[in-house]
């Protein structure tokens, strides 16, 4: 079956942002009377700040509200935004896509603030139809309202939507809405259709499916 479009993860999928997410965190926190320094750098990788909140709070002082809280954190983000970069290809094989006629959106566990900035960052993306935050959702990744949300906003049928992520929240969530899966990382396989070494594979799957979605390991 074809795939008719294409949501990208970006956190950690289009930018390299896990660790200007991480450091935001632990100076936030610290801003807070917090040390956090145990944690580990992807501790929180794809994971709903919902949920980061709710496994932290008992760490922060009681008089801290979750508002207070992320709002630190989102600041602290968008100040570091210098030191973000995009990862390999990852422009290319938008506009490669768009070129083809390829329908494309983003779909993203993080707030409406830092996903302008990572898109700013990417330099605007035109060709992207919208993106989908965490404040558009009810319930983020790994529920699949994200991603069902993508299918019905691009017209098509879920399985017809190349979800392309990195982390196993981000892929439950796209599993769970029946979409097709592509994401990087040895730690992926088997729980993906597609596993890439590089972002531009992506373009090889949607337009000429010469990779059977099969789970195995594409070289």
């Amino acid at each position: 079956m074809r795939i008719d479009a294409v949501a990208w993860d970006i956190d950690g999928t289009l930018v390299d942002s896990e660790p200007l997410h991480h450091r935001a965190l632990i100076e936030a926190s610290a801003r807070f009377g917090v040390d956090l320094a145990d944690l580990s750098p992807l501790a929180f990788r794809g994971i709903h700040m919902e949920d980061v909140w709710s496994s932290l709070r008992n760490r922060y002082p009681p008089t801290l509200t979750r508002t207070a809280w992320l709002d630190e954190i989102e600041s602290r983000y968008i100040a570091g935004v210098g030191g973000l970069r995009t990862l390999a290809r990852a422009r290319e094989t938008i506009e490669q896509l768009h070129s083809a006629g390829v329908p494309q959106a983003c779909v993203s566990n993080s707030s409406r603030r830092i996903v302008n900035t990572n898109l700013a960052t990417l330099g605007g993306l035109p060709y992207l139809r919208f993106s989908i935050s965490l404040d558009d959702v009810t319930h983020g990744k790994p529920h699949p309202e994200p991603y069902t949300m993508a299918a019905e906003r691009l017209g098509v049928t879920p399985v017809r939507l190349l979800a392309v992520e990195d982390s196993e929240s981000g892929v439950a969530s796209a599993r769970a809405a029946g979409l097709r899966t592509a994401a990087i990382g040895a730690q992926m396989a088997g729980r993906v259709d597609w596993l890439i070494d590089s972002l531009t594979e992506v373009v090889d799957i949607v337009l000429s499916q010469v990779c059977a979605p099969s789970g195995a390991t594409n070289t």
